[in-house]
Order: structure tokens, then C-alpha cells, then sequence
């Protein structure tokens, strides 16, 4: 008499750790919110980040993707290239971002598509900022306190 066999199912990649995962995989955790594409103004000493509703000038505001994502770090120096590394510390990053929930030992939030299956989850649940910002060409720097916004926070 044989036993039963143990369904030994994986976990999802996400849950595994971040830096184990393929280039694909890292790729898939972004829920294309658009968030990290604006501008944000750290208060100095606080390590407090406020994020605005002002979009890098390399972000397509129909389609929310980066319109040259394999320069973008070149084009615009302050655009940051997502590293397991760069993640040990991600408090710069927007609450509700997949890479930084992962960090710090969260899950992913329902909304996102890994989650949901579908990518229209992320605009429905309101975490999408396409339609809803202004570009950088549009605001001088000095303004950027004026466009302070308090996102959706999962």
C-alpha cells in the first residue's frame, strides 16, 4: 500500500527572494503604477519622501510605460535602475510599489496583476497615475512644492 503523494507546489516566484529571480520576473513584480516616474522632494534630514503629480518628461501619459525604459538612466540621471541591492533601503520608493512591499517583507496587494491576473487591476483600484499628473515641462522646479499629492496608499 502506497501513500498518498504530497502536492509540492511552489510558491509563486514573488514570494521567493528578490535577488534569485530571473530578469523576466523582475520585470513582471512592476505593477506599471507610474509612480517611481514622478518627481519627489525629500524633506532633508527626515528621510520623509513627498511624491507630486509631476511626471518625468520620459513617461508616455496614455500608455504609463517610460518611452525609452533601456536608457532611461542615462537620459535622466535621477532615474533610478531597480537593484535587489538598491532594495535594502527602499524607503524612497512609493508605499503601494511591489519591489519596495517585497523589501520589506509584505505581499503584494491584491490590485496587482501578478494577484489579480489582470492589468487593468491597478487603474480600477486607483493606483495608476497616468490621467492624473502634469509633465515635468510644464512646472518649473521651483513649483514642485505646489504639486504635492498624497497617492493611494495600500
Amino acid at each position: 500500500m502506497s501513500l498518498p503523494q504530497e502536492a509540492s507546489e511552489e510558491p509563486p516566484f514573488w514570494q521567493r527572494p528578490l535577488a534569485t529571480l530571473s530578469r523576466e520576473q523582475w520585470e513582471q513584480l512592476c505593477d506599471r503604477c507610474a509612480k517611481c516616474c514622478l518627481h519627489s522632494l525629500e524633506e532633508r534630514g527626515s528621510r520623509r519622501v513627498y511624491f507630486t503629480n509631476v511626471a518625468c518628461r520620459l513617461l508616455d501619459l496614455q500608455q504609463c510605460r517610460c518611452r525609452d525604459y533601456p536608457n532611461r538612466s542615462a537620459e535622466v540621471p535621477r532615474c533610478r535602475t531597480l537593484t535587489p541591492e538598491l532594495l535594502a533601503d527602499p524607503y524612497w520608493l512609493p508605499d503601494s510599489c511591489a519591489y519596495r512591499r517585497l523589501a520589506e517583507g509584505k505581499p503584494l496587494p491584491e490590485w496587482h496583476p501578478l494577484r489579480s491576473g489582470r492589468a487593468e487591476s491597478v487603474a480600477e483600484s486607483g493606483n495608476c497615475v497616468c490621467g492624473r499628473v502634469v509633465r515635468e515641462q510644464q512646472v518649473k522646479p521651483a513649483a514642485l512644492k505646489y504639486h504635492l499629492i498624497d497617492w493611494v496608499r495600500c
